[in-house]
């Protein structure tokens, strides 16, 4: 199968990058000094960039590569309200009471993220047609009815219950136990949200500093020494928002986020008929499986996008395109015969407690840790962030916290994922065959 699966004009890089691929920015003077030094030039850090700059303080974005060539413009461009609190993979699930502010601040991720896009009037796409979680097995979908009232109530959900009698209504297949719709949701083309953040830095004047990355943090009192191979900056604060590419500058971030590989196959142009079928409301579709995909169609509906954990850990993203295949036809056997043209692989960042994090460590501030829900997130988180710095904020958001955790065995070499991968996928048989 691998070899007749590839289109003619396979590429194995992004979709995405047919409407805008990053590119090195011209090469700019760092200064000797900024107030804030933001490192990583993702959602995070762009956001935390023009919030800073609507308080009047000024600031740099560091990036060791183009600006958006990590898992901003690699990803499968699905935005929603929700965070994981309730049954969670590793981590010990939150009660109602508990998980209320969480879900509360994932619902304000996602208002954030539509005033942005509409008041920049950043051309990317936006669609809220909600999406569809396709309940895995029988005891997945008994427990979407028990978190409904929880998610409308403090996320401002919109969803309900979909039984699997009813489910062509909302995904052309019967693959699923059933599922839940949250309308609440959203997707877009986030290449090209990225290229509209990046249009309104640049027009403000921020300064990026693209192939520019930073080989040492120095506290010099109360302030820090920014190294990079162009040279020092001396920076007030420092903004950590390099997420599933964290690395050995930040040794204390990098043993508290674990980066998995997000694998993503984008089909040959579909026929009308069948493209309609997929996704009769258009909507972004997901599953509880451990083993997770995603999938949505193409902004201009006639592709499919299909995302998922391939496999655990880092690999060629030709070498999981047929993997990610199978998944595909296994949903939509009527797919069987279609070619792929494009196959990558994103970074994502996971924590050890499954949940996103914001705050201020060693003196560093971070945003970090997306969990798989990065677009609205990260664009929030890093926002947060410049307002903390910038003495705006007159709340402390529910993901700004003290605990963040690490682990003695864990020092941000991910030995044991493909361990968990194979853990993930006996449990998905089980739950699937007896669940």
């Amino acid at each position: 199968m691998p070899s007749q699966i590839f289109h003619p004009g396979f590429k194995a890089r992004p979709f995405w990058w047919e409407a805008y691929a990053p590119e090195a920015l011209a090469p700019i003077d760092l200064p000797r000094e900024a107030r804030v030094a933001i490192v990583g030039a993702g959602y995070a850090g762009l956001s935390a960039a023009l919030a800073l700059n609507d308080a009047g303080l000024d600031c740099i974005i560091l990036d060791a590569n183009e600006p958006g060539f990590g898992a901003s413009t690699r990803n499968g461009g699905m935005v929603s309200g929700g965070v994981n609190v309730g049954k969670r993979y590793l981590a010990k699930p939150m009660a109602p009471e508990e998980a209320a502010p969480f879900l509360g601040d994932a619902a304000e991720a996602f208002t954030h993220i539509e005033a942005l896009i509409e008041r920049e009037k950043i051309a990317c796409h936006w669609t809220k047609a909600g999406y569809f979680l396709g309940a895995w097995c029988n005891s997945h979908y008994r427990d979407m009815e028990k978190k409904i009232k929880a998610l409308n109530a403090n996320a401002r959900s919109g969803a309900y219950i979909v039984p699997r009698e009813r489910q062509r209504e909302e995904i052309g297949s019967d693959y699923y136990r059933g599922g839940m719709v949250v309308e609440r949701a959203a997707h877009i083309h986030p290449a090209l949200y990225y290229q509209g953040l990046l249009e309104i830095i640049r027009k403000r004047n921020i300064p990026i500093a693209s192939k520019t990355p930073v080989t040492k943090l120095t506290p010099t009192g109360k302030d820090w020494t920014v190294t990079t191979p162009r040279g020092e900056i001396k920076a007030g604060d420092v903004v950590i928002a390099t997420n599933g590419y964290t690395g050995d500058v930040t040794p204390q971030f990098k043993r508290r986020v674990v980066p998995i590989g997000s694998y993503i196959i984008a089909t040959e142009e579909l026929s009308p008929e069948i493209a309609a079928s997929l996704s009769p409301k258009n909507r972004s579709i997901a599953d509880t499986r451990r083993v997770l995909t995603y999938y949505r169609m193409s902004p201009d509906g006639k592709r499919l996008i299909f995302g998922g954990r391939a496999k655990f850990g880092q690999t060629d993203p030709v070498d999981t395109a047929p993997i990610l295949y199978g998944f595909m036809l296994d949903r939509y056997p009527q797919l069987k015969g279609v070619k792929i043209t494009h196959a990558w692989t994103g970074n994502v960042a996971f924590t050890l407690d499954e949940m996103p994090h914001m705050g201020k460590f060693d003196n560093l501030h971070y945003a970090l840790g997306c969990n798989g829900s990065g677009v609205a997130m990260l664009s929030y988180l890093g926002f947060q962030t410049g307002r903390k710095i910038a003495g705006r904020v007159n709340r402390i958001c529910a993901f700004d916290r003290e605990d963040f955790p690490d682990h003695p065995f864990y020092n941000g070499n991910t030995w044991f994922v493909p361990w968990i991968g194979r853990y993930f996928r006996t449990r998905d048989w089980i739950d699937r065959n007896i669940g």
